[in-house]
């Protein structure tokens, strides 16, 4: 396949589009991020990188904790609205019709409307460039239980979460399979890789003359 040749740059698309909430219940504001993360299973570790010049860089460094909300379509408008406009000059919760509510371990709200809002402490800044990344433990995460079923499993998917692709917003298509389906049978059982099968050397012609 041929190969076009670009200079370096974030082309890791899609991504999550988030809603970061941040300061108080009394001071607030939300930021849009995209350049965020899991970086850690045990303890649980997430970031998200933000350029020194936003409203919202200087209230989570000051206080050392934001919350990550998800999500979903119904909440694409009010996602961008948050990307582009400035908690400086208006209450983004108040403009965008969301429920702030106290979370349970950190100062800064969560927004009522996101299906997870995931809390985190701040552990180590680090500036990059353009970006600096606030790295942060997993302290609390709450999810609606609308999406909750009877064995208390929570369905995302029903949620329609979306991404974030080249400077646009899309929801997500069908599942493609689970995580292992390459190698399990219907019955959860593993199979074998399928054998190489190598091709036949052609016969060679006889040297008798026709």
């Amino acid at each position: 396949m041929e190969k076009d040749i670009w200079k370096p740059g974030t082309v890791l698309y899609p991504v999550p589009a988030v809603m970061v909430s941040c300061g108080t219940m009394e001071e607030k504001n939300i930021i849009t991020a995209a350049w965020t993360g899991t970086i850690n299973s045990d303890p649980a570790m997430t970031y998200v990188s933000i350029r020194p010049g936003r409203h919202s860089y200087e209230m989570i460094r000051q206080r050392g904790e934001f919350v990550i909300n998800l999500v979903t379509e119904k909440l694409a408008y009010a996602c961008d609205f948050c990307g582009v406009k400035s908690g400086r000059d208006l209450d983004k919760f108040k403009e965008m019709h969301l429920t702030a509510l106290p979370g349970q371990k950190v100062s800064a709200p969560i927004i009522g409307e996101s299906p997870v809002n995931i809390e985190c402490k701040v552990k180590e800044i680090i500036p990059l460039g353009t970006h600096h990344m606030f790295l942060a433990e997993v302290v609390s995460v709450s999810v609606s239980k609308k999406y909750l079923d009877e064995t208390g499993k929570f369905h995302f998917d029903a949620a329609k979460p979306i991404c974030y692709s080249h400077g646009a917003y899309y929801g997500l298509g069908k599942k493609l399979g689970t995580f292992g389906y390459s190698v399990k049978k219907d019955g959860g059982t593993k199979k074998k890789p399928a054998k190489t099968v190598k091709p036949k050397s052609p016969r060679k012609k006889s040297a008798k003359k026709q």
